[in-house]
């Protein structure tokens, strides 16, 4: 590296304002440090009060989730040992029905209890409902306890009740017939609701907040909530994801990803149950009394340490502001240049006719043209036509002083590649004399490999990995955008659910890499009839996918329906346990809307509908596509 050495003059100082610049300094520096100490250390005591309080809130409300869950195990303890007892014999049911009905008025945390057999199939609750054709063996909960043959209580994730459409904790167990095979589920629910209002009885403030998670970060109760919140997934926030490397409850200080509030708090991992409490307190409303009282004291720190260095400063301001003035001239002149020579990036001043008057040896590397080829030429030449009115606009800018910086990201070209992106840093040199804005200085630097990968990563956050279509982010993104634009416009918006025919038995006979393959093979024919652009074919979950269809009415949703269905048939993918086809199938519910302006900004009754039909289909006999009626809210559609 070459060297660059500057020799300039220097002013000379009196010795004794120089002494005296460092005697004032000092004590101001002296003054404003011991009241710093001060006010810092009683806002830690702030602080500190405030995290024992919230930790000593934190391990109550903790007790209070475990006693609650305890009270509805005990219950399903108790409901289980009746079933194991007296079997699930039409007499030993009714017998069960009777007590959960005496039962139901004392229950009080819990919302409501159930029984299931081995099949999903409803056998007896306390919600006064019709049991005929009601089936819960979609839950996560039931597949569990089907899966797993262990006797402890199941937690589950919030859900939406289908009995009250309102969101729900269950809490279930499962039961076995004497031979020790799954016999059934008893679930008891208790109402995310309860423990909303329950926080809400603690006065932390007006943006202090209690809320209630899953060990994995799924969003159980907030104190603080508009009706969004629940079943959010927080797994991502460092109190989660860093759970193995943090204590079991410890203060906790963040900023809220769902309000942007600034919070002190106190967590607790529960021990008994998959639970975590966070109660907290806006950081703000903790500091405000200190905030108060820091700012008259600082007031009179300041003013005081103001009218000495004032007096300091004006003595010798002028020799220091010469001395200063010369060498920050000289300094900035070898700055710019050994950077400019040196720095890989390309470095070039431009006057405010945005023509080139210098360019750095980097140009070359970055454009593929000597710095003499391209002195004199104008700034913005090989800008790509698109970027360039954004580009100008940012020039203009800088130009009328309105801003000193910019950075900006476009397309140029360059001497021997193809078009290259462009990260430009900009910012304003102004005249010693004047102040006044004489060009630009941008700094450049060849950012095409990384919005390249920048642009992978942006596909794969949106795509599938098994079958290469959407994802289910995806999915509820394009329908959030499509159901505003067809409340706009008054055209219509339909949904398309598919699920594939007993995939499960499927699997369990061939093998997941053969279920794998079957899933890419129906994946591709729904991109395959994925025919228009705005047509968007997503994988939901497992063996389910959904089909987008903008501005296409019920009879058109129809029409693809059959399509997919015949396509998938078609496959002739064997499967033995699919009577009488004996071939893999799929089941089909579609649904059709015309948003309005007050529901624009709510898809999901569509994707309810054409879920619902889906399962009409299934139930029907599958292999057949079912299209919904009129997309509603159906509070008659019973279910826990």
């Amino acid at each position: 590296m070459k060297a660059v050495r500057i020799a300039h003059r220097t002013f000379a100082l009196p010795r004794l304002p120089f002494w005296a610049a460092i005697f004032i300094t000092a004590v101001c520096f002296v003054i404003l440090a011991l009241s710093g100490w001060r006010e810092w250390t009683s806002r830690d005591v702030d602080l500190k009060n405030a995290e024992v309080d919230m930790a000593n809130l934190a391990r109550s409300l903790t007790q209070h989730a475990e006693d609650t869950i305890d009270l509805a195990d005990a219950t399903l303890i108790g409901l289980a040992s009746r079933l194991e007892t007296n079997g699930t014999e039409p007499a030993a049911i009714a017998r069960i029905q009777v007590f959960l009905a005496q039962r139901k008025m004392t229950l009080g945390r819990i919302r409501g209890l159930f029984v299931y057999d081995e099949t999903g199939r409803w056998l007896a609750t306390t919600e006064g409902v019709s049991l005929t054709g009601l089936n819960n063996s979609d839950r996560a909960y039931f597949q569990h306890h089907r899966a797993v043959d262990d006797r402890q209580a199941f937690l589950g994730r919030p859900i939406k009740s289908r009995s009250g459409s309102q969101w729900i904790i269950t809490v279930s167990r499962r039961f076995n017939h004497p031979d020790g095979t799954f016999a059934g589920v008893v679930l008891a629910t208790i109402d995310t609701a309860y423990f909303t209002q329950f926080y809400r009885q603690f006065d932390i403030g007006p943006n202090g907040t209690v809320t209630l998670l899953s060990a994995d970060g799924i969003l159980l109760a907030r104190s603080l909530d508009d009706g969004t919140l629940v079943g959010r997934d927080m797994s991502a926030t460092s109190l989660i994801r860093d759970r193995s490397s943090r204590a079991p409850a410890s203060a906790y200080y963040f900023k809220s990803p769902l309000d942007g509030v600034q919070r002190l708090s106190s967590f607790r991992f529960s021990e008994k149950y998959p639970l975590v409490l966070l109660a907290t307190e806006a950081q703000d409303e903790v500091l405000a009394r200190w905030r108060q009282g820091a700012v008259v004291r600082t007031a009179f720190v300041l003013a005081l340490t103001l009218f000495i260095g004032i007096i300091g400063i004006y003595l010798v301001r002028q020799l220091f502001e010469r001395q200063r003035t010369a060498g920050a001239l000289a300094a900035k002149e070898a700055d710019f240049r050994l950077l400019a020579e040196e720095s890989s990036d390309m470095v070039t001043r431009v006057d405010l006719n945005e023509r080139i008057l210098y360019a750095s040896p980097s140009c070359a590397r970055v454009l593929g043209w000597d710095p003499a080829q391209l002195v004199g030429t104008p700034a913005l030449a090989g800008v790509n036509p698109e970027d360039l009115p954004r580009v100008a606009q940012a020039v203009a800018a800088l130009k009328r002083g309105d801003v000193e910086e910019a950075k900006i990201l476009y397309r140029t070209r360059h001497r021997e590649k193809a078009e290259i992106w462009i990260e430009t840093s900009l910012r304003v040199t102004k005249k010693t004399d004047t102040g006044m804005v004489d060009g630009v200085v941008a700094i450049s630097r060849d950012m095409t490999e990384h919005k390249d990968l920048q642009d992978k990563l942006a596909a794969l956050a949106t795509s599938d990995g098994l079958t290469g279509l959407a994802n289910r982010r995806c999915f509820d993104e394009r329908l959030h955008q499509e159901w505003a634009r067809a409340a706009r416009e008054g055209a219509p918006v339909s949904v398309l659910m598919i699920d594939i025919d007993h995939f499960k038995e499927f699997n369990d006979r061939y093998g997941h890499q053969a279920g794998d393959e079957c899933l890419r093979a129906v994946g591709s024919i729904l991109s395959t009839q994925a025919r228009r652009p705005a047509d968007l074919a997503a994988r939901y979950g497992g063996e389910e996918f959904v089909f987008l269809l903008p501005n296409t009415d019920a009879e058109g949703c129809e029409q693809v329906g059959l399509r997919v269905g015949e396509a998938i048939r078609g496959l002739v993918i064997p499967h033995p346990m699919k009577l009488p086809s004996k071939v893999v199938t799929a089941s089909l519910g579609g649904a059709t809307a015309w948003p309005t302006d007050a529901s624009a900004l709510d898809g999901a009754s569509l994707v309810g509908a054409a879920d619902r039909a889906l399962y009409v289909a299934k139930g029907a006999g599958r292999d057949r596509l079912v299209m919904s009626g009129q997309v509603a809210i159906w509070p008659q559609a019973k279910s826990a």
